[in-house]
């Protein structure tokens, strides 16, 4: 059985005539030590499909579907199991650090905190010595510890965030944009950081990110979601290198490969923007901005269809041969 199983997920904003769907039929599993990634343009749904998994929503949203973590549906779960599960099942690794943490507490008493929580006959003393494990672990010293937030840097405020998260030995951690406005340096310490941690205690991990090279270096599998939709997943390596669907390969286009003599002209755009979720167009959401595009993709949407091993894609040409979108990474925008 799956660790995390997400079924047929929808989540909308707002009620009545005003309903913007953000998710929009998300069916995604995850085994125990695995990694997906999870990557799409800014207003995709990344985000609230990370936030839906601990129903971290704000209330003006609402999750329908199932979110099975080892086998219980947090969609249902009464608020007590919920706080159960925060931290000690699933955690979070929230996206700009400095928003994250509270400004005017030590970082050492925000890792502690749910430690306390969550092992009740841990004293205040064992939870200091655990919290100096923890920064140890994630490459900082222990006196960082009486820090605040404002006095670290934004790599060390990230470790802190990814501390917190290993905090209770979660079985899942979910990191959504872990390495945002960090230089490309710091950005690489944390990606290798997270990538070992999860190996060294066989913890499954979800990553959200605008760059699929990140996500094929980083993780087992992939998804790329489009206006509230998966519209592939498979292999990371094969949808980075040999993505099935066009918005995949447009996606997979727009990154330069370092190294790659077939590369060296600049890594072309994709012209356009996501469509606005309150006013989606008929048929295929890509329809649009899409070369390959058929008459009939204006009229009817696609369902995820296999597309080679271990492979899944929403597109009407997956397998049609060389005119169709699995024909390499290169297509006319």
């Amino acid at each position: 059985m799956s660790l995390l199983e997400v079924k047929d997920l929808h989540v909308t904003y707002g009620s009545g005539t005003r309903a913007v769907p953000a998710v929009r039929g998300v069916d995604l599993s995850l085994a125990a030590g695995q990694k997906l990634g999870v990557a799409g343009e800014s207003g995709c749904g990344k985000s609230t499909l990370a936030l839906a998994l601990l129903r971290l929503l704000p209330a003006s949203a609402k999750p329908t579907g199932e979110i099975l973590l080892d086998g219980e549906n947090v969609l249902t779960m009464k608020w007590g199991r919920l706080r159960a599960v925060r931290w000690a099942g699933a955690s979070i690794v929230f996206q700009g650090a400095m928003h994250s943490l509270n400004a005017v507490h030590r970082v050492g008493d925000q890792i502690a905190e749910p430690i306390l929580l969550h092992r009740r006959t841990m004293t205040p003393a064992e939870a200091k010595r655990r919290v100096g494990e923890l920064l140890q672990h994630v490459g900082l010293p222990v006196t960082r510890a009486d820090g605040y937030p404002h006095e670290l840097s934004g790599g060390q405020r990230q470790r802190v965030m990814i501390a917190m998260a290993l905090a209770c030995d979660p079985q899942l951690i979910v990191a959504d944009e872990p390495t945002t406005a960090l230089d490309v340096m710091i950005q690489a310490q944390i990606l290798r950081l997270i990538e070992q941690l999860v190996a060294e205690q066989h913890i499954s991990l979800l990553m959200i990110s605008h760059d699929l090279g990140v996500l094929a270096d980083t993780c087992d599998r992939l998804a790329v979601m489009y206006a509230g939709r998966v519209v592939e997943e498979g292999p990371a390596r094969a949808v980075y290198s040999r993505a099935e669907h066009p918005y995949g390969r447009a996606l997979s286009a727009a990154f330069p490969r370092i190294g790659d003599p077939a590369s060296r002209r600049a890594p072309r755009g994709l012209p356009g923007d996501p469509p606005d979720p309150s006013a989606l167009p008929s048929g295929c959401a890509f329809h649009p901005r899409c070369a390959l595009a058929l008459d009939s993709c204006s009229e009817q949407d696609q369902e995820l269809v296999p597309a080679g091993e271990g492979r899944r894609a929403a597109c009407v040409l997956v397998g049609a041969g060389p005119a169709g979108a699995g024909a390499g990474t290169e297509m006319q925008l």
